[in-house]
């Protein structure tokens, strides 16, 4: 591909403190080049940002981009908005950031990059901190916050990256991959794809860009079909529950409620016993899947457990925020049915509590209309339910859908308008022995975050 970098000086980005903009800012910086960004909200990546010695314009300006000789935006950047506007007025060359990263990742010997519906974050988290415990000064674009990087990102002088590679729009489509994963392919993001056809034709040309090695689950069927039907001829490596692949758990064993341990085996063979510090059987499945990729990246296997026992999460990966008399608040990510039931079986199985409520943010009004019975399912393993309005994001409701079509169909389901009002009835109704567990992918964070102040206003 052209080196769009090349002959460039001043890179600016239009919402530098986005998560998916600060790692890609991390390794130009690392490199010489000389950034400057704007955003419209002050956060903690806005401080990271600074603290490299990059000046950030607050609010979004023409004037802001003045001298850049390229300029990043992510798709997340209305088409009015000024900066954008000038950008494409002045004849500066401007990108997206997938076509940034793209870029980044050619320039990596071994790019690791993790795809799949569910779990990218989680396992890509996990392969970082095998590389950490083996002393590789390695890059990463994580698609959360990891507390053994201090943020989503790392710019490292090895030839190692890891990337979190995103279906959405064919994102994953501009990456590089050396060593490509696959974890699973499940319906979502139909709103862009449409059919599920089209979803596994993209993972088939993500294949297809693959240079060296696929690390694919081998027991999901969509991912066997995308990858059979690729061009891609080296080297697939399975994994998955099953000895029918190279690499499998066995002789699981839950320590505590977030602990569990379990032999790492390889064609019969037992590699090592690992420890994980996320609940779950699809994280011992995450797992399996970073060391398979950590192996054909070349790590040693003594870096395997090594790494995996000092991972206790990504940053909104059943995230524990507090345990205040006995009410403990979980924050997840999981927005689509799949993930929500993974998250809500998880929760049931722990024997420390007594209920579970699921506190959930409908995403876009494609997806729950779409997957409406689905979610219906994935919620009701809970004990208690409560809906926020949905996030629209993109979209526009004209599929004349809400989250009271969805509470219908939810035993005992509350929603509420506001985010006040959803953490006032969860704060208020709580008891001793509760889980609290905010899921979505969109603010309802906030949720979390707000149950958490009115449970220590009431009880500290």
């Amino acid at each position: 591909m052209e080196d769009f970098l090349k002959g460039k000086k001043h890179i600016h980005f239009i919402g530098i403190g986005g998560s998916g903009m600060y790692p890609l800012a991390q390794i130009l910086h690392s490199k010489g080049y000389y950034l400057t960004g704007s955003d419209n909200n002050e956060t903690e990546t806005l401080k990271a940002v600074r603290s490299m010695g990059i000046k950030v314009y607050m609010g979004q300006r023409a004037e802001n981009i003045e001298g850049a000789d390229l300029i990043i935006y992510t798709a997340a950047i209305m088409s009015d908005n000024p900066e954008l506007i000038a950008a494409r007025e002045s004849g500066v060359l401007t990108l997206e950031r997938c076509e940034l990263l793209g870029l980044v990742t050619s320039k990596y010997d071994k790019a690791v990059c993790v795809s799949g519906t569910h779990g990218k974050t989680t396992t890509s988290s996990m392969l970082t901190h095998i590389f950490l415990a083996q002393g590789i000064d390695l890059s990463a674009v994580i698609g959360g916050k990891l507390r053994a990087i201090a943020g989503s990102g790392r710019a490292g002088s090895s030839d190692v990256m890891v990337c979190e590679a995103c279906e959405f729009s064919n994102t994953f489509l501009h990456l590089f991959p050396n060593i490509s994963v696959i974890l699973n392919i499940d319906a979502d993001h139909l709103d862009y794809f449409k059919t599920m056809d089209n979803l596994k034709a993209s993972f088939t040309k993500f294949c297809d860009r693959t240079t060296d090695i696929l690390v694919i689950n081998g027991d999901d069927d969509n991912t066997v079909e995308a990858v059979n039907a690729s061009s891609f001829d080296k080297e697939i490596i399975t994994f998955g529950e099953t000895s029918k692949n190279r690499y499998y758990p066995e002789n699981i064993e839950r320590i505590t409620d977030f602990r569990t341990d379990f032999d790492l085996i390889e064609n019969g063979r037992k590699l090592d016993r690992i420890s994980i510090h996320v609940p779950g059987a699809h994280n011992v499945l995450n797992a399996v899947a970073a060391c398979a990729a950590a192996i054909a990246a070349g790590a040693e296997i003594a870096s395997l457990n090594k790494g995996l026992e000092t991972f206790f999460g990504a940053g909104r990966r059943f995230e524990r925020l507090c345990d205040i008399r006995g009410i403990t608040v979980v924050d997840d990510y999981a927005h689509h049915p799949a993930e929500i039931a993974a998250t809500l079986k998880t929760a049931k199985a722990m024997t420390d509590f007594k209920r579970v409520w699921a506190v959930h943010q409908p995403f876009t009004y494609s997806r729950t209309a779409t997957l409406m019975d689905d979610f219906a399912d994935a919620l009701s393993i809970a004990d208690r339910v409560v809906l926020t309005e949905i996030m629209g994001s993109r979209e526009k409701n004209t599929y004349n859908v809400y989250s009271a079509d969805l509470a219908a169909k939810i035993d005992g389901c509350k929603w509420f308008p506001t985010f006040e009002e959803v953490a006032q009835f969860v704060a208020n109704n709580a008891e001793s022995g509760d889980m609290i567990i905010t899921l979505g992918c969109g603010d309802v964070y906030k949720v979390a975050y707000r149950i958490t102040e009115l449970l220590k206003e009431k009880y500290e």
